[in-house]
């Protein structure tokens, strides 16, 4: 489920992560993310695009394919890192309540 990545799909993108940072609950890295989607539990996926190497990231897309978890590639992982509430970049973050952000979530 590799959603259509469309400047619009990036933006709303973010703004669920923001949103689910503070009223549901996000997990951030690889380590966690991969986790989370091998347990079940993520409702959507985002992974920056600009990782290097990219073998850190790969396995991803195909594991939310298998537990049909929508999953997104965003272009930076600055940005990705700051809408998570970090000071620093993250490679991947998945959100595993959405809280607010659920019918955001249910659009992309």
């Amino acid at each position: 489920m590799v959603a259509e990545v469309t400047q619009e799909t990036i933006k709303k993108a973010y703004e669920a992560v923001e949103i689910a940072r503070k009223t549901g609950k996000i997990k951030k890295g690889v380590n966690e993310v991969t986790k989370s989607i091998e347990r079940g539990v993520a409702k959507l996926v985002l992974t920056a695009e600009d990782v290097s190497p990219k073998e850190v990231v790969l396995h991803l897309e195909p594991l939310c394919k298998e537990k049909e978890i929508k999953f997104i590639i965003i272009p930076s992982k600055e940005e990705l890192g700051a809408a998570a509430g970090l000071s620093v970049a993250t490679t991947a973050i998945a959100i595993i309540k959405e809280g607010d952000s659920k019918d955001i979530i249910k659009a992309l």
